[in-house]
């Protein structure tokens, strides 16, 4: 059955959406979540200020849904990545090369989300942290899962899944982070084969 196309309203609706979230994060990019205001969010945006609070409750509600759709994305892209019907090894790449596009896609909105989670003043609502925490742990467990079968065939060590899954997360997080400090002389992209092999060499079974 082919699904119902949105109302030019809905459209129109969502654009305007949009805007503002690209407005918000410039701006927070730029001078952080504290250094801005809503007013400014919606000069920048070119909208009155009322209509800006049809949409969000208020700055605190536009930043979680910048993070919440960031956190949507890299949990879907992953997934996905995870769900192909390839051999272990092949998956371990696939997973480390996904990771690598959902960053360089969202780069603006990570960067925001790293220099504020790193401050002193920051103080998300519990809840957003519990959503993007939610996701995240999906994507470990679907990497886990992964590994398990690795191990199972005898690919891999007889190590715990588990914490295979954790070792891989925090091997390309340690070449992400840096990548997003320095670009040039951090590349991801360049340093996955590399990624791959490292944990690989201390997992593949002998």
């Amino acid at each position: 059955m082919e699904e119902e196309r949105p109302s030019r309203r809905e459209r129109d609706k969502e654009r305007q959406r949009g805007e503002m979230l690209t407005a918000a994060l410039e701006l927070f990019s730029k001078s952080g979540y504290h250094g801005v205001s809503m007013h400014e969010i919606a000069k920048k945006a070119e909208f009155a200020i009322g209509t800006v609070y049809k949409f969000f409750r208020g700055k605190e509600h536009l930043y979680e849904t910048l993070m919440s759709e960031i956190a949507v994305k890299y949990h879907a892209v992953l997934k996905d990545a995870l769900s192909k019907e390839e051999d272990t090894v092949a998956l371990v790449g696939e997973y480390v090369r996904a990771k690598a596009g959902v960053f360089a896609d969202n780069a603006s909105v990570l960067r925001l989300y790293v220099a504020e989670a790193r401050g002193a003043s920051f103080n998300p609502r519990a809840g957003l942290d519990e959503e993007i925490g939610r996701l995240y742990d999906d994507v470990l467990e679907a990497l886990a899962l992964v590994l398990e079968k690795g191990v199972q065939k005898k690919v891999l060590k007889a190590l715990d899944p588990y914490y295979m899954a954790v070792a891989l997360d925090g091997l390309t997080n340690t070449f992400l982070f840096s990548w997003l400090k320095d670009p040039e002389r951090h590349p991801y992209q360049a340093n996955v084969g590399m990624i791959t092999e490292l944990f690989l060499r201390g997992s593949l079974a002998r």
